[in-house]
């Protein structure tokens, strides 16, 4: 259903004075995708699962509840990783690396062969 006149004039009011107010924020917000706070919180939960890697390496030998400790915030990270990926999905994952990706600079596979080719001496036939 389509707004009215009236209403787009107070939706624009209430964007202008969101902008105004705070444009950190405004601009934070317009920037943030669902996408970007998953693919962060997979960074997080893989930083986390090694920390538990490294806790129940370390400790299981010197108490089995540290190790078991460090083994459920593995498996904690683990799951949370695999829920933050589900949000990502192939949709999510494009646009995190589309702004990743060297703008220019796009070599082909074909193009890199020849050139090592070249660099180390040896010349199509």
């Amino acid at each position: 259903m389509p707004l009215s006149e009236h209403e787009q004039n107070i939706l624009r009011e209430i964007e202008r004075n969101f902008y105004e107010s705070d444009p950190n924020f405004a601009a934070r917000v317009r920037e943030e995708t669902v996408y970007r706070h998953a693919g962060r919180n997979c960074k997080w939960s893989t930083l986390t699962f090694v920390v538990g890697l490294v806790v129940t390496v370390l400790t299981f030998s010197i108490s089995v509840f540290l190790g078991i400790f460090g083994f459920l915030i593995m498996l904690a990270s683990a799951v949370i990783f695999e829920q933050n990926l589900r949000r990502l999905g192939k949709a999510g994952w494009a646009d995190l690396t589309s702004g990743r990706k060297p703008s220019g600079s796009t070599v082909k596979a074909k193009d890199l062969g020849s050139k090592i080719k070249n660099k180390f001496g040896k010349k199509d036939k």
